[in-house]
């Protein structure tokens, strides 16, 4: 029997930051996750300068060994219309980046210090004599659920990942076939946009040096797989794209504020996907990944190993302070005007750089969330 401080379920984003603000603050952590590392996740793979400086990542000293692509422009448009149709908006300045997530997810991790228990899947989860026991081998007072939308721990908590008001995404990357990277018209600095002409989800085509990630989300399961061959069409046609090599990889997830489960309960917390943290007008979730790992591993220390739910109950607070109510745009937008409103949105490259941009992708009046302010939460 394994014994630490705090178990984490799950090795992405949100887990390995929780683990590695814990590990700073002394405490013995183990994460365990049922993939090896690194691994492939579905996800179109970028992050804000923000989220850098909350992890205090160097992006040059980063990129040395992995790909971190600089993104000072973007292409914002609709699926079928012509190319020439979509809005361009130039920065000027750099103002996300991409990154390739089997690389960033195994980077995260490696750094976090804690014990890992990689390719173990949570067989058995039961609290016994006020410890979590995991696999009847790993045991812990105190446990976090962070393994995505499907998580052991947020079932343990009365989720019902089927029965839930998902997004649900496919997506692919790829390397690029040497002879056909001249041809490709979608450029790093700048990546590409496509809503779907009823805002019920948008595609993206995004390249990362010599890899090109592409991929399609909505929030209704019906049709998915055509709406993403409509957007392959669209892409080879209009953006010379070529046939991805291998299958479409999929995965579902919660926007913040549509989802209803139990993020706390004795001993145990919820970040990321496993608490359904999504940006509610992009469907972004690294960034929210990070921040409520942070945020959960202060409440955790502050509670100076008392972990019942009534001294739990401050990472509520914490979460609502930082991400608000979760309400999206189009969610209030009566859907008899969707179809027009998206029409004629892109005729305003101002408008689709503060509403869909600065607002939806790049969070741009939120600083970042700094080590004091996690500190003072």
């Amino acid at each position: 029997m394994e014994h630490a401080d705090v178990l984490i379920v799950g090795g992405g984003p949100a887990g390995a930051s929780c683990a590695w603000n814990l590990r700073r603050a002394g405490m013995d952590v183990a994460v365990l996750d049922q993939a090896q590392f690194p691994r492939d996740k579905v996800c179109a793979g970028w992050i804000t300068p923000a989220v850098l400086k909350t992890l205090e990542i160097d992006a040059e000293d980063y990129g040395r060994e992995h790909v971190i692509q600089p993104i000072r422009r973007f292409r914002v448009g609709l699926i079928g219309a012509a190319a020439k149709a979509a809005a361009d908006i130039d920065y000027a300045e750099t103002v996300s980046y991409g990154i390739r997530r089997r690389e960033f997810d195994d980077y995260l991790l490696a750094r976090s210090g804690a014990r890992l228990f990689t390719g173990e899947p949570v067989r058995s989860l039961r609290r016994e004599a006020g410890e979590w026991l995991v696999n009847d081998c790993l045991g812990a007072p105190m446990l976090v659920g962070a393994g995505g939308h499907a998580c052991p721990v947020a079932r343990e908590l009365g989720a019902h990942p089927g029965g839930e008001p998902v997004v649900v995404a496919q997506e692919i990357e790829f390397l690029l076939p040497e002879g056909e990277r001249a041809a490709c018209g979608v450029q790093g600095e700048q990546p590409e946009l496509y809503f779907c002409r009823d805002l019920a989800g948008y595609g993206w085509c995004f390249r990362k040096g010599d890899y090109l990630n592409i991929g399609l989300g909505r929030d209704d399961r019906q049709g998915l797989a055509a709406h993403v061959e409509d957007f392959l069409a669209f892409l080879r046609r209009e953006r010379g794209v070529p046939e991805p090599p291998g299958r479409f990889h999929g995965h579902a997830y919660l926007l913040h504020g549509q989802g209803k489960r139990n993020l706390i309960a004795d001993g145990v917390l919820l970040v990321g996907d496993a608490a359904g943290l999504a940006h509610p007008n992009s469907g972004e979730g690294i960034r929210p990944a990070v921040e409520s790992g942070l945020l959960a591993a202060q409440t955790i220390v502050a509670a100076q190993g008392d972990y019942h739910r009534q001294r739990l109950a401050p990472y509520l607070d914490r979460l609502r302070m930082r991400f608000g109510r979760g309400i999206s745009v189009a969610a209030v937008i009566p859907a008899r005007v969707r179809i027009p409103l998206a029409r004629r949105l892109f005729n305003y490259p101002g408008l689709v750089r503060r509403v869909v941009l600065d607002q939806g992708f790049l969070h741009a009046k939120q600083p970042a969330l700094t080590p004091v302010q996690i500190a003072e939460s």
